[in-house]
């Protein structure tokens, strides 16, 4: 051992580091400060790109979409106290959809617990309802280990959040740089990969079975399907069995939506009438209205495919399959292999979804053809459409929130690659926008990133378009504006009462908002349109720079639905 080795002090930020380099991690997301700067500063050093946002929950979003993206846990940092409260936005959203993500936090130095120190709160116990798996690096000597151990967990079974706390004094600690080698190189060697159990044969078979005896079968699939790359899988079995598929709206894209076989278009018909379903990486959750009637058929057979035993256990199926989604359905097309069938397109059912679709699309398109000006949602969503689909291969990804800006756009824009969309996702989250879209542009470099956004989703995170400039990413938010939370003022006469009846409506924003300007006073590109040509021109150019911009998007303030979809719930 040379002397210089012994000599070489490594602290606890750079030992942390380099775990999380030695473990395959290219990128970070957070908002720096005391005590984790330096932390942030020694991961670019042993080059993991450090993306610097200003909100911890948007860098959290970020995190969690990378996840997803990548297969890789999204990490986020944050400093203690109130900057991890702000990171479980992040967290919860990453449990919530089952995608890797770890939060890091400074925390207070350890001998100064219960003193009332700077920042200080027991945050292993704060992050307890969202952290499957929590680790507190209590002296340097730990941090590997620790470092390791959230990241496996993140991906165990149902990938979710883990959380990672680095307590000031153990990030001021130090020790040799043979022995910070040794650590690192003791936790590799004892690092085992998650696996899953195959699923026994007789399920499979089964499973098979009641496909092939079906007289209306559908296959269901999911983002737990785009996480486990499943997508030529399904393919393969789609394509040899002739089996209608629908996909839950960020499982579209595993097939192209313009598929001959999609019955997105024939959404009711299909689960309504459907007598065996095969649902793979998606959960019976309210997206799927609990797979009960009156939507679904109240003798539907459900075979779910989900990696999470309770998962199963809780919807109670008829056949439960627990296992990763690619390798199960291998082993089911691999059954159908040996003895195949095929409902062929004159098959009663696939006529049937097929009319459905046509039918539905053609009323769609009908509505789509007209130019209405002042806009409502339905014409620049068309145009949107098309300049996507312009774009060819790579596809960009498309990032959409918001209430009528989301169900409008989950009907007419076409995704036809995989994990091309990001949405409010099984929470619902609004706020998601910018930070989704970072994510997508460092997780996909050679792919546009499209944001379509209502002005009340783009409130959430609307400061960090300073990121998109500050790291030049290939990000274009298009805005639909109609002055507020559905649409601005919606109240009824009788509900404008009371001594601050005079104040704007609780959904109401300023008119005219001027969001692109923002964009502008930093340096990026802004646009205000509300005609069709301005909109194709603004479309065509930002497209072709792949530069940031904001396209404020004029919109009728009356022409969505409060709630959009889910008035009943309001």
């Amino acid at each position: 051992m040379a002397d210089s080795d012994c000599k070489t002090l490594v602290d606890g930020n750079l030992l942390a580091a380099k775990a999380f380099a030695a473990a395959g991690l290219t990128h970070m997301f957070g908002v720096v400060g005391i005590p984790v700067t330096s932390f942030a500063n020694r991961a670019v050093s042993v080059g993991i790109r450090f993306l610097a946002f200003h909100n911890e929950q948007s860098a959290g979003y970020a995190a969690s979409a990378y996840g997803y993206l990548t297969g890789k846990p999204g990490l986020l940092l944050t400093v203690s106290g109130p900057g991890c409260v702000h990171g479980l936005a992040g967290l919860s959203n990453a449990a919530v959809n089952g995608w890797p993500m770890v939060l890091i936090s400074g925390s207070c130095d350890q001998a100064d617990f219960g003193r009332g120190d700077f920042q200080e709160l027991d945050q292993v116990e704060a992050v307890k309802p969202f952290s499957r798996f929590s680790a507190k690096a209590t002296d340097i000597s730990k941090i590997p280990k620790c470092v390791f151990e959230v990241l496996d967990r993140a991906l165990a079974g149902r990938p979710g959040g883990c959380y990672l706390d680095l307590p000031t004094d153990v990030l001021h600690q130090t020790v040799s740089q043979s022995e910070a080698e040794s650590l690192l190189a003791e936790v590799e060697k004892s690092r085992t990969k998650p696996q899953f159990p195959p699923v026994e044969n007789s399920l499979i078979e089964q499973a098979v079975s009641l496909l092939r005896h079906a007289e209306r079968p559908l296959i269901v699939f999911g983002k737990g399907a785009a996480f486990a790359r499943a997508e030529n899988s399904i393919k393969n079995l789609v394509e040899s069995t002739g089996i209608p598929f629908l996909p839950t709206p960020m499982g579209k894209g595993l097939l192209p939506d313009t598929h001959e076989l999609a019955a997105t278009a024939a959404r009711s018909l299909a689960i309504g009438k459907c007598d065996v379903a095969l649902v793979v990486g998606a959960r019976l959750n309210w997206l799927l209205h609990f797979g009960e009637p009156p939507k679904w058929s109240k003798d539907v057979k459900f075979i779910l495919v989900d990696v999470c035993e309770e998962e199963i256990q809780l919807r109670k199926p008829c056949l439960g399959l627990v296992g990763d989604a690619k390798q199960v359905l291998d082993k089911i097309n691999l059954e159908i292999k040996d003895d195949p069938f095929c409902l062929g397109k004159s098959h009663p059912w696939v006529e049937a979804i097929s009319k459905k679709a046509r039918d539905n699309v053609s009323r769609m398109e009908a509505q789509l053809a007209k130019d209405v000006v002042p806009f409502n949602f339905l014409t620049p969503m068309r145009i949107i459409r098309d300049a996507i689909l312009k774009v060819g291969s790579p596809a960009p990804v498309l990032v959409s929130e918001g209430a009528n800006t989301m169900d409008v756009g989950r009907s007419v824009l076409i995704q036809t690659e995989p994990r091309t969309r990001l949405d409010a996702g099984t929470w619902g989250t609004m706020g998601v926008g910018l930070g989704y879209c970072i994510a997508a542009a460092v997780a996909s470099p050679g792919r546009l990133v499209v944001a379509v956004e209502g002005d009340s989703g783009f409130g959430f995170s609307a400061m960090e378009v300073e990121t998109l400039v500050r790291y030049q990413l290939p990000v274009v938010v298009i805005v639909f504006n109609n002055g507020g939370v559905y649409g601005g003022d919606r109240r009824s006469p009788e509900e404008i009462t009371g001594p601050y009846k005079d104040d704007p409506a609780p959904t109401s924003f300023v008119p005219g908002a001027a969001y692109h300007v923002v964009m502008e006073a930093f340096g990026g590109k802004g646009y205000l349109v509300g005609t069709p040509d301005e909109l194709n021109s603004a479309l065509a150019e930002s497209f072709s720079s792949r530069k940031p911009a904001v396209i404020n998007v004029t919109i009728d303030p009356y022409a969505g639905a409060e709630s959009g979809r889910m008035q009943h719930k309001n």
